[in-house]
């Protein structure tokens, strides 16, 4: 929460003044809601948070189909090489950051492939069943992406499921293996 006095802003744990009276940091973490009151101290919300993954700064959701870009009149816009220009949506974002992901944890054992490649050196099955797990999970993943239909249902595969007690119980999108050297 957040306090103004006379419209303006306390900050929490500053030390402030009212009329000839100064008052300590922790005053307002302190004092009773009536203290504050009489004081005309106002309590108020905290603006809200928005997951930049889903949300623009002012609560509205991002696009999450692709877009072709167009200008201030609405022409589209070429890129250099006369092709379309789009802007990307939040699911082309997110499928390609999936990617990305997949592509470190895979490149972790690359050097097993080149082994092989090199030497005809074997790859541990371990190495071979976590790659193959990598990137079934990242189809999986990117699939979960694709079947969301609008922001909430996004924001609910990125969240985790809680029992009644609030205690964690699993993540609701496909996890990653487990490196088997972990």
């Amino acid at each position: 929460m957040a306090f103004k006095l006379n419209g303006n802003p306390l900050a929490v744990d500053v030390p402030f003044t009212v009329g000839d009276i100064n008052y300590p940091a922790n005053w307002l973490r302190l004092s009773t809601a009536q203290e504050k009151k009489n004081l005309g101290i106002t309590e108020v919300a905290d603006d809200p948070v928005y997951d930049s993954r889903f949300y623009n700064g002012d609560g509205t959701a991002k696009a999450l189909d692709d877009e072709d870009a167009k200008d201030a009149d609405g022409k589209l816009i070429k890129n250099p090489d006369g092709s379309q220009r789009v802007i990307q949506g939040v699911k082309s974002v997110l499928k390609a950051q999936e990617k990305a992901t997949a592509g470190s944890l895979l490149a972790k054992y690359d050097w097993y492939v080149v082994r092989k490649a090199e030497k005809s050196t074997a790859i541990p099955t371990a190495i071979t069943t976590y790659r193959d797990g990598v990137r079934t999970a990242c189809t999986t993943r990117e699939t979960e992406i694709t079947n969301c239909a609008d922001t909430a249902a996004l924001v609910t595969l990125y969240g985790a499921t809680y029992d009644s007690d609030g205690k964690f119980e699993k993540y609701n999108m496909t996890q990653y293996p487990t490196d088997p050297n972990s």
